[in-house]
């Protein structure tokens, strides 16, 4: 687990972007890009609403098929839909992280794809491919919240990796809230994956028996 980022990460630009949605949902952001970050990707905070002493905050990893062409392969496009509203009417900060494939890439989350197409889940098809499971690693996103003033936050995730990466660089993370559950019929095993495999907060009765409908 990493430690305290000691590489001080400092705000490069901000920039103000009106956000609408498909379904004619629209915010207004704050965009925030950086200098300094540990493994010199792009990644961008969106500032939503006003943010408090303890902002809500969501790690989003960038999902090509699903945040662009709306793939119904996962949830992460009705994941990022609900976190932009519910951050606004709070008041926090998304952060939006270049980890395509939980860390992988886009080539090789393809073809992680069809893998699972012959039977193998998102995480053995990641092993199957000589590739971690979830190679996903927080500190820039640690180092871009304290670029922030951020030291104290609530996080919107089911994922409890985040919340401990966060904790163990640093930052407070005072309560996990969990994202809405956006079920297709082509992604319930890639969830129930998620739930069996990594101990994601979502209702497993509810997808094995949707699994095997």
């Amino acid at each position: 687990m990493p430690d305290t980022p000691a590489v001080i990460a400092t705000p490069r630009s901000r920039v103000r972007v009106p956000l609408r949605f498909h379904d004619g949902y629209e915010a207004d952001a704050e965009l925030v890009t950086f200098h300094g970050l540990a493994d010199g990707q792009e990644h961008v905070a969106m500032i939503l609403g006003e943010p408090g002493p303890a902002p809500l905050v969501r790690l989003h990893s960038e999902c090509l098929t699903g945040d662009v062409f709306g793939s119904a392969r996962c949830d992460c496009g009705p994941q990022l839909r609900e976190a932009v509203e519910s951050i606004a009417e709070r008041g926090g900060v998304l952060l939006y992280l270049r980890q395509e494939g939980r860390g992988i890439g886009l080539y090789n989350k393809l073809d992680a794809y069809a893998l699972q197409d012959e039977g193998l889940d998102t995480y053995e098809a990641n092993a199957a491919l000589g590739l971690p499971e979830d190679a996903r690693d927080y500190t820039a996103a640690a180092q871009m919240l304290r670029a922030l003033g951020i030291g104290e936050l609530d996080l919107l995730s089911n994922n409890p990796d985040k919340a401990s990466q966060l904790r163990s660089l640093g930052v407070d993370v005072r309560d996990r809230i969990p994202t809405g559950v956006f079920t297709t019929a082509h992604n319930v095993r890639y969830l129930r994956a998620k739930v069996l495999r990594t101990k994601h907060t979502l209702p497993l009765a509810a997808l094995t028996e949707l699994s095997a409908g």
